[in-house]
């Protein structure tokens, strides 16, 4: 059975975007980008809302990223394999290969991949992971705290949730980075 995992850079106040919804202040340096491939590599399938597919269409063609660094670039690798799905109900189509869209986030057909599928699945972005950690889905948290404050926008966790968890693993990463890995208590 594979695991439902919850990976998500966050500033230390626990937010995922400010009020912008810029994501600059995550950009990961060389060392951090390939802790966060080593990380994917496990990762057979993405679920995405929206946001966060458009977001990641940019690693389908690579080249077009300014100052394309090796690290990068074995990200993509890692992305392009993967399978993708992408819950919406405004996409018409999606515009990445190995990619399916779906209308709704149905708890159960997550439990069922869950049950069928040989590699490991990640949940991307802050409504569509409050959604499965609500359904009781998510098995791991990968959590990497970025040594920024934003002061407010999209938290990275759901409130009103109560979940115990168990630490797996902890580390600094890069530059001030710190790596939380948790695992969901039975």
């Amino acid at each position: 059975m594979s695991k439902l995992i919850y990976f998500m850079p966050m500033s230390l106040d626990g937010f995922i975007a400010g009020e912008t919804d810029s994501l600059d202040w995550s950009v990961p340096d060389e060392e951090v980008m390939a802790f966060i491939n080593d990380r994917h590599r496990p990762i057979g399938t993405y679920l995405y809302g929206r946001k966060n597919y458009e977001v990641m269409t940019v690693w389908e063609t690579p080249d077009v990223i300014p100052s394309l660094t090796p690290a990068m670039m074995d990200f993509a690798r890692i992305w392009q394999a993967a399978d993708k799905l992408v819950y919406s109900k405004s996409l018409e189509t999606v515009s990445t290969t190995k990619t399916r869209l779906e209308r709704e986030f149905d708890p159960q057909a997550v439990r069922d991949l869950k049950a069928q599928l040989p590699h490991d699945i990640s949940v991307a972005g802050p409504n569509l992971a409050a959604q499965a950690i609500r359904a009781g889905l998510v098995d791991e948290y990968q959590l990497l705290v970025v040594p920024t404050m934003l002061g407010g926008g999209k938290r990275v966790l759901p409130s009103n949730v109560d979940i115990k968890l168990d630490l797996l693993d902890e580390r600094r990463v890069g530059n001030g980075w710190v790596y939380l890995h948790y695992r969901t208590r039975a």
